[in-house]
């Protein structure tokens, strides 16, 4: 009996040291406390413990028995079965006179500008998740990496799902960030990742933040939910506005359609280019992810002159083919007027220039 319990407490042991080698412990980072909480629980859309979406739904929408279904048994079409095509830039070198988006698979986006550098929601590690080797980057998506990255004026993160806030990625980058932008709550995080709280920014939604170069970042409603553990919504989802001199950008983060793109046109738009979600959607998470054809209709009450897609092409974290997202995009937003800007990944997009409509997924 003794030997039994000595050997339960080494299987344990080696357990928590694997699990503090691969940076899993850590990636978990922390949700709100003390005072940090006392803030939180004062704002209007923070309910009973948590976060809600602007009509009072939470993460209850979600089918989780089914969604877990879903998950492992994915057919073979989710996975493209040669190399995703890429452009290899140098971005750190990348001259700008207009803003300069630069899309590195998923939700991933550099946008330069005369004003600044702008970094969204970066994941370099290949792997969605806490655990390496969880969710697998697909071939073709992993050659961007955080080395290859100039320094970073605003890193802008939309909410805390693995594969939006890579703790590894942003550890990487941490002394090259000037300024983190997040919504409300997930700045615990980045101190817990041993980011100085002075260059953290919380905003709620319809909250501005205006860099010292003049870039203008506007956190707004989103329908969706957070965790990183399983404690729910004890951090805020956001949209963003953000303001490059003359030019007005919109990033989708996460969520699900509804008549919050409607307002934010309204009081923000019009947009000279959306990067919207397009990928990742699920019967059983419809709520909180949109279908293409719903992208096209968000973008459209956004007043967006064009769209791009994004949260696709990396990761297969839904059931649908890997390149549906595209191929049912285009004639939606096309039925619209919206063109759809479609750059492949690492390949640099000059807002103003002739939309890029290269068709590089139908390779299979």
């Amino acid at each position: 009996m003794p030997f039994k319990n000595a050997l339960h407490k080494l299987i344990l042991l080696m357990m928590l040291i694997v699990l503090f080698g691969c940076g899993m412990v850590r990636s978990l980072g922390k949700n709100p406390k003390g005072e940090d909480l006392l803030k939180l629980q004062q704002l209007p859309n923070y309910l009973s413990g948590s976060f809600q979406n602007m009509d009072g739904e939470d993460s209850s929408g979600v089918n989780r028995g089914n969604a877990l279904k879903s998950i492992f048994n994915k057919p073979e079409s989710v996975t493209p079965l040669a190399p995703v095509p890429w452009v290899k830039t140098d971005v750190k070198k990348l001259a700008v006179t207009s803003p300069t988006v630069v899309w590195f698979g998923h939700s991933s986006v550099l946008i330069k500008t005369i004003s600044g550098n702008i970094l969204i929601d970066p994941i370099f590690s290949n792997h969605a998740g806490p655990i390496p080797g969880m969710v697998k980057a697909f071939k073709g998506t992993k050659h961007y990496n955080a080395d290859d990255m100039p320094d970073i004026d605003v890193l802008i993160i939309s909410h805390d799902h693995y594969d939006h806030l890579d703790y590894r990625t942003v550890k990487k980058l941490r002394h090259r960030i000037k300024m983190v932008v997040v919504p409300k709550g997930v700045g615990s995080h980045f101190k817990y990742w041993g980011f100085k709280p002075e260059n953290i920014t919380e905003l709620n939604w319809n909250e501005s933040y205006t860099l010292p170069g003049g870039l203008k970042v506007t956190a707004t409603p989103a329908h969706h939910r957070s965790n990183r553990t399983f404690a729910q919504n004890k951090t805020l989802w956001a949209s963003y506005v953000i303001q490059a001199g003359a030019y007005r950008l919109f990033y989708s983060g996460d969520g699900g359609y509804g008549s919050h793109f409607k307002q934010i046109g309204q009081q923000y738009g019009p947009f000279n280019l959306a990067l919207m979600e397009c990928g990742q959607y699920n019967k059983n998470w419809a709520h909180h992810h949109m279908h293409p054809t719903q992208t096209a209709q968000a973008a459209y009450d956004l007043q967006a002159r064009m769209i791009q897609p994004v949260h696709w092409a990396k990761f297969a974290e839904s059931t649908h083919p890997w390149n549906e997202p595209a191929s049912l995009i285009i004639p939606a937003a096309g039925q619209l007027g919206i063109p759809v800007n479609t750059p492949r990944i690492g390949e640099p997009y000059v807002l103003g220039t002739a939309v890029k409509n290269t068709v590089w997924w139908a390779f299979e």
